[in-house]
């Protein structure tokens, strides 16, 4: 499977460049189109450097032996990759996609009204101090840890029993989700929010965008599957999923406004992705069908809750899409682990349905504190170095021209 690997880490960059950036782009307004390009663009690249230097060593374990420690990886020999077995490197790249798309996604909450200093200073210190322990607790200490610390994760203390996350429901959706939330409250709102936000700008590209993440995901859930049969049920359960969901948001939107739309069938379809991910190594097909059609309709209760109720600006969603859905796969997980029998429900058999689902819970709570507060406090840091909210001017001329010179149209 190594050349199936190999492919999957070319797609999984695929969904943030051009994929993510695309979807995004689409949902907001036409004179920051270009200002969310570039800041995906630029996360690509900076990220890239960052997991060579230490993000790799931080969040990985070698010799075989499990992890040195319950916390964190510490091999500093492979700083800057530079002792980095060349069979590692697959695996290497693959997790890397992994680091990128996950900063990435948080930008959502931001859009419209943030400095690209603070998004560039801002995103390689939270992968440093966030993303790569959540990675290193889950898939290093967690079910990949063999030696003398595995099962002492944090996410383990509860029941000694690890978190399933088969590709990232909690350290990459959940965890964006919960930073997106707090950057949206500490930044601010938008103007005229909620009332006067103008609805998205280029429906057709959040419809190509979200394209380009579900056939990304293939490859995203599927990377690490180990063989031809496994990668194709996860292939076909991440599809169900997709599709339900896709199908269920039309159907729960045609009932509260009257109209399906097509910002609205993408958007359902990645809420299914999201879902699925920390549960398709164990559910069956009919349960990924489940999951997904509850996806459907959860993260749009969510929207209104946060916007309307809570006033928060999250200006795309980034919370009720990812970190709703993405908490929604992970509970829900042990549940739909015996609906049929091709997922690999002994997993959760091994240690029984409640005290996994305690496990899933805990690994829920604890993950999204520390996440939002490391995320407050890395964001206080930047922003008393560089900044945080754009000028006002900037903000009403639009980031594409305040902060790149730059127009998405030229029309003259």
């Amino acid at each position: 499977m190594d050349a199936w690997l190999l492919t999957s880490t070319a797609i999984v960059l695929f969904m943030t460049i051009p994929g993510l950036a695309l979807f995004y782009g689409g949902l907001v307004r036409a004179k920051n189109f270009l200002s969310v390009l570039m800041q995906c663009f630029a996360i690509t690249g900076l990220i890239s450097i960052v997991w060579m230097v230490i993000g790799y060593v931080l969040s990985s374990t070698t010799g075989g032996d499990g992890p040195a420690n319950p916390y964190i990886g510490l091999d500093f020999s492979q700083i800057f990759m530079a002792t980095t077995p060349h069979a590692d490197m697959a695996g290497a790249a693959f997790g890397l996609t992994f680091a990128i798309i996950t900063p990435a996604l948080i930008l959502g909450a931001y859009a419209e009204r943030v400095k690209f200093s603070f998004v560039m200073l801002f995103s390689a210190i939270w992968v440093v101090v966030v993303y790569c322990p959540l990675a290193y607790w889950v898939w290093m200490v967690g079910l990949g840890g063999e030696g003398e610390y595995a099962g002492a994760s944090p996410l383990e203390w509860v029941t000694g029993v690890a978190p399933l996350d088969w590709a990232g429901g909690l350290v990459v959706h959940q965890a964006a989700g919960v930073a997106a939330l707090v950057i949206a409250v500490m930044l601010g709102k938008r103007a005229g929010f909620p009332n006067a936000l103008q609805p998205p700008a280029q429906p057709g590209m959040v419809m190509i965008g979200a394209s380009m993440l579900w056939i990304g995901w293939f490859g995203f859930n599927s990377g690490l599957s180990g063989d031809q049969a496994n990668a194709g049920y996860v292939i076909f359960s991440t599809q169900v999923a997709a599709a339900g969901a896709s199908i269920a948001w039309v159907l729960f939107e045609t009932m509260r406004t009257g109209k399906p739309t097509l910002v609205g069938a993408a958007t359902g379809a990645v809420a299914g992705l999201v879902a699925i991910t920390p549960a398709v190594g164990v559910v069956s097909v009919p349960g990924a069908l489940i999951l997904g059609l509850i996806a459907g309709v959860l993260p749009q209760l969510a929207i209104p809750l946060i916007k309307s109720t809570f006033k928060i600006d999250d200006a795309l969603d980034v919370f009720a899409v990812h970190g709703v859905a993405g908490i929604t796969g992970t509970l829900l997980l042990p549940f739909l682990a015996f609906i049929g029998t091709n997922g690999d429900a002994a997993l959760v058999a091994e240690v029984g349905v409640m005290k996994q689902f305690i496990t899933q819970l805990w690994s829920v709570v604890f993950s999204a504190a520390y996440v939002a507060i490391a995320t407050f406090i890395i964001a206080v840091i930047c922003r008393a170095v560089v900044g945080m909210r754009a000028e006002d001017e900037a903000v009403a001329d639009g980031l594409d021209l305040a902060s790149h010179g730059e127009r998405a149209y030229d029309l003259t």
